[in-house]
């Protein structure tokens, strides 16, 4: 649906109203470099009470739907043979196809029981691009991952509406090369993550699905950012604009032999879902279900959240409700294009996504310009985002670094959560960073975990750049916060 306003200005208009609110923070820039010095210069360790606006993740911190909270006040608890459960089943049927459900707490928790079933030491898993706990189950578990996207895919500033498409060409190779007794299976993600949440095509999940029955090989689909990349598909693909979401839903579905989610992304509560019509499968990975996340009918989950996800999925098939996030996303973008701020093009899905490569030339991969622009967007603005960069990656064996393919700060876009006029405050701050980018430094690790290090590694300053981009802000913005 198009809404134009006849002053002519293009902004995206919210399709609801804020019932529910909860008040925020901003600290002065004094306090905000004292914080960030606390958390080891690590966005995840910042404590929330120091954070106006929260753009590190969209994962459980969606605004809920009145329907999904009045939702949660009919939840069966019943430990065994909840009618909860049997809803939820039945909605993830009538969605996706898929007659088996196993519930999980989180995404994670399906790549844990999917990696332990089906990947072997030796094996390969293609993927178009991989997320940071997919490849730390794959690797945890004696097997490796290998990235097969498009060129086009690490083209920064790009006219190609699908960056997130998996390389058939080199697929096939692949599995020539190692022997299709060496995959483990083929992943596609929708709303490639690290890359700046880029969609992929139905006309190019049907291409890997093509390949997989070639090779008699297993396609995985992660559909955590599923959301966004259905708005794209509808947008952007010529076959599919008149059809409707679930209509493209079902479609992409009917190409997987296995799907999961995080329904901390699809569905806007906090759990997790593997489906699948091969009972094989889902028996080969239903005894992990108990063992690691509790009864088979709940997972790990709260029945409360599980409800809240029914109805989420289903609201999920709206596209008034699924387009507002990539419209606010595209709007940021484009805005901090116009200020020649360097962000990726075209804008994608999950966040705004700012090319610190670009923003920071003058830093070296090893001095984590990902990292250091996260922080210093914080100091800024009061407004955190994620690194994705080579602080996202994680040492080799020998314990040298593994430069990451882009240096990205990715700044979330929870859905239904901000206002356009707190996503136009964020521009504003970190275009007057840019101006000033120069002053902001490196960072160096004094606490680092071996594995997934971007969570909870402390950093420092390798020099008194925080304190020097703090005297700009007032030097510039006065008593302003």
């Amino acid at each position: 649906m198009t809404v134009k306003f006849y002053s002519g200005e293009e902004i995206p208009l919210e399709m609801h109203k804020v019932r529910i609110v909860q008040k925020l923070n901003l600290p002065p820039v004094e306090e905000r470099v004292k914080a960030m010095k606390e958390a080891g210069y690590n966005t995840f360790l910042l404590q929330n009470q120091d954070v106006y606006m929260d753009m590190l993740t969209d994962s459980g911190v969606n605004a809920m739907s009145d329907r999904q909270q009045a939702s949660m006040l009919v939840a069966d608890d019943s430990y065994a043979g909840s009618t909860t459960f049997t809803r939820l089943q039945q909605k993830i049927e009538e969605i996706f196809g898929t007659k088996y459900f196993l519930p999980t707490h989180q995404g994670r928790a399906c790549e844990n029981i999917i990696s332990q079933v089906f990947v072997k030491p030796g094996t390969t898993v293609p993927m178009n691009y991989h997320f940071t706990t997919t490849k730390a189950h794959i690797t945890l578990n004696g097997g490796t991952v290998e990235e097969i996207f498009e060129d086009e895919a690490l083209n920064l500033e790009s006219t190609e509406l699908f960056k997130g498409n998996m390389d058939i060409e080199k697929l096939t190779a692949l599995i020539e090369e190692r022997g299709a007794d060496k995959i483990a299976f083929i992943r596609v993600e929708a709303g490639t993550n690290l890359i700046g949440g880029q969609p992929h095509s139905v006309e190019n999940l049907k291409q890997v699905r093509a390949v997989c029955d070639q090779y008699g090989l297993k396609l995985v689909y992660d559909i955590s950012l599923l959301a966004d990349n259905l708005h794209f598909i509808k947008e952007r693909e010529e076959a599919y604009k008149n059809a409707s979401i679930r209509e493209i839903t079902r479609e992409l579905s009917d190409q997987a032999h296995i799907l999961y989610f995080s329904a901390r992304k699809l569905g806007f509560a906090r759990g997790g879902a593997i489906c699948t019509n091969s009972e094989e499968d889902y028996l080969a990975m239903r005894e992990y279900i108990t063992l690691y996340e509790g009864f088979l009918t709940y997972g790990g989950m709260s029945v409360r959240e599980m409800e809240a996800i029914t109805v989420g999925l289903e609201e999920t098939m709206d596209e008034q409700y699924i387009s507002q996030g990539p419209k606010f996303i595209q709007y940021m973008s484009d805005e901090l294009q116009k200020k020649g701020v360097p962000v990726v093009l075209p804008a994608g899905g999950l966040g705004c996504h700012i090319d610190a490569s670009r923003f920071v030339p003058h830093l070296d991969q090893t001095a984590y310009p990902a990292g250091a622009l996260a922080a210093a967007i914080y100091i800024a603005s009061g407004a955190r985002g994620m690194e994705r960069g080579t602080m996202s990656e994680q040492r080799d064996e020998e314990g040298n670094e593994t430069l990451s393919h882009m240096e990205l700060v990715r700044m979330a876009m929870p859905r239904r959560v901000f206002t356009l006029s707190q996503v136009k405050y964020v521009v504003d701050r970190i275009a007057w960073l840019y101006e000033n980018r120069e002053l902001i430094g490196g960072m160096t690790f004094v606490e680092e975990p071996k594995v997934l290090r971007f969570f909870f590694g402390k950093l420092d300053a390798t020099s008194d750049w925080p304190e020097k981009l703090a005297a700009k802000f007032r030097e510039d913005f006065g008593d302003s916060l």
